[in-house]
């Protein structure tokens, strides 16, 4: 089951893992509906929902849409799998899930009461994601993101209004949307529970995603050589990886770029 029937993962994970089970997407309202005899045929609960004040305020347990659903089915025998986020952590190279927790924003200080929480409600069925920035187009174009907005998204609206940006010249860890879903499909059909860190693992510096996109190169895109390595970061998905068996190339992600470029030049 995926909750989150128009979110821009929910969206993406429907379309890529109904080739190979059976997968019911629907609304997080349609979901507070449902029955638990209803719920005991599901493997796994996978949420893409998000409550907006979630992301911006304070915690508060009415805004938790994860934590509603883990009271729901705390007591059925399936995986949840929570999406997390990479900012619980500082920002440096090879990011381990034993390196120190320090939130600084709402957002990454929400999802880490939430991951303990759950932890607590959910035990052995419980998978967190802590999920690095993924480049993707959103497919439900009546979704207008109006929580946050992605990386590319961003990209897309500085050259549909031919703004001067500039950036450092820092590295990322970027996931294309094929390689997360490829991800989520091998841990489904894993016996893998805990906490890992969903990512590429390579440094991709904001000069090489930019050229890969950049396909007219007559931008106003300026990008200043140094690095600021208090803004750059990479996760370790050595735990996870190991465990699913799994390899994803940085190459793929040239790929991804090149071929989308064309429609955002359009």
């Amino acid at each position: 089951m995926i909750i989150g029937k128009s979110s821009f993962l929910g969206t993406h994970l429907y379309t890529y893992l109904k080739n190979d089970f059976e997968v019911k997407k629907i609304s997080y309202e349609k979901f507070s509906s449902l029955t638990l005899p209803s719920l005991k045929k599901f493997t796994h609960i996978i949420n893409c929902a998000i409550h907006p004040k979630y992301r911006t305020k304070t915690y508060n347990s009415k805004y938790d849409i994860d934590i509603k659903i883990s009271k729901k089915i705390k007591d059925i025998n399936l995986k949840y799998i929570l999406f997390s986020t990479r900012k619980v952590y500082r920002e440096k190279f090879n990011i381990k899930e034993t390196d120190k927790i320090e939130t600084k924003c709402n957002y990454s200080k929400n999802k880490f009461k939430t991951e303990k929480k759950l932890s607590s409600l959910l035990k052995k069925n419980l998978i967190i994601l802590r999920i690095s920035n993924i480049l993707g187009i959103n497919k439900n174009l009546k979704n207008k993101r109006k929580i946050h907005k992605l990386f590319l998204e961003n990209y897309i609206n500085f050259v549909k209004n031919n703004k001067l940006v500039k950036f450092d010249n820092n590295f990322k860890d970027f996931i294309t949307i094929e390689q997360f879903c490829n991800v989520i499909h091998k841990i489904i059909t894993s016996k893998i529970y805990g906490t890992y860190n969903l990512s590429l693992g390579k440094k991709v510096y904001l000069k090489e995603i930019i050229k890969w996109l950049n396909k007219s190169e007559t931008n106003r895109i300026i990008i200043n050589d140094k690095t600021d390595i208090k803004n750059s970061f990479t996760l370790s998905n050595n735990k996870l990886f190991s465990k699913i068996k799994i390899n994803l190339k940085k190459n793929s992600l040239k790929i991804f770029c090149n071929k989308i470029n064309s429609n955002i030049y359009k």
